[in-house]
């Protein structure tokens, strides 16, 4: 039974995101409401806030959940396999978050041309980059880093994965956001 329940929230959830995307890529994000979602999705404005915490939410997804999913994807990493790998392997679980490109697209799209999403992205960036510097800092101590060596190194990821989404979408998401990324991190590196 709570199979089908899970289910059904799922699909509601769904048609709340598909809603709240095409109103805000329509109308824009500021220029839309949350009844006006809640309306067309035909669900109460409470039901919709039991799924998403925030207007942002419909957008990028909650912040626990972001930092949630990132720092176990980098946890569960094999001790061999290195920060920059374990950070790609990261965003890599992070974008297959998204029901297909066009929809990864579009969101990207209002995150970088919306002031106020982009400013919450930029704040949660931060937020989740200090969740993860203490799993850097242990996987990176048999090697003598040390704490700011091992924020470079998450920073720097972060860095190449913002160029890597803008390049994506000066090109209207031609390509490959993690292709983009390593060719990114490889002049970094060199």
């Amino acid at each position: 039974m709570s199979t089908l329940w899970d289910r059904t929230r799922q699909l509601a959830a769904q048609e709340i995101l598909r809603t709240a995307l095409r109103l805000f890529t329509q109308q824009g994000y500021d220029e839309t409401t949350i009844a006006q979602i809640a309306r067309e999705a035909g669900v109460s404005q409470r039901t919709l806030f039991r799924y998403f915490g925030t207007k942002e939410d419909l957008i990028g997804g909650s912040e626990e959940q972001f930092v949630t999913l990132l720092t176990e994807v980098v946890r569960d990493q094999p001790a061999d396999v290195g920060a920059w790998e374990a950070l790609r392997a990261a965003f890599k679980a992070a974008l297959s978050l998204h029901a297909s490109p066009e929809e990864a697209l579009e969101r990207f799209r209002l995150v970088h041309h919306t002031d106020s999403l982009r400013a919450a992205y930029l704040g949660k960036r931060v937020r989740c980059q200090e969740e993860l510097l203490p799993l850097f800092e242990a996987r990176l101590t048999p090697s003598g880093a040390d704490r700011g060596q091992a924020r470079a190194i998450v920073a720097t990821a972060f860095a190449c994965f913002d160029a890597a989404t803008a390049t994506w979408l000066e090109g209207n998401g031609q390509g490959d956001i993690l292709d983009l990324y390593d060719q990114g991190l490889a002049a970094v590196r060199s």
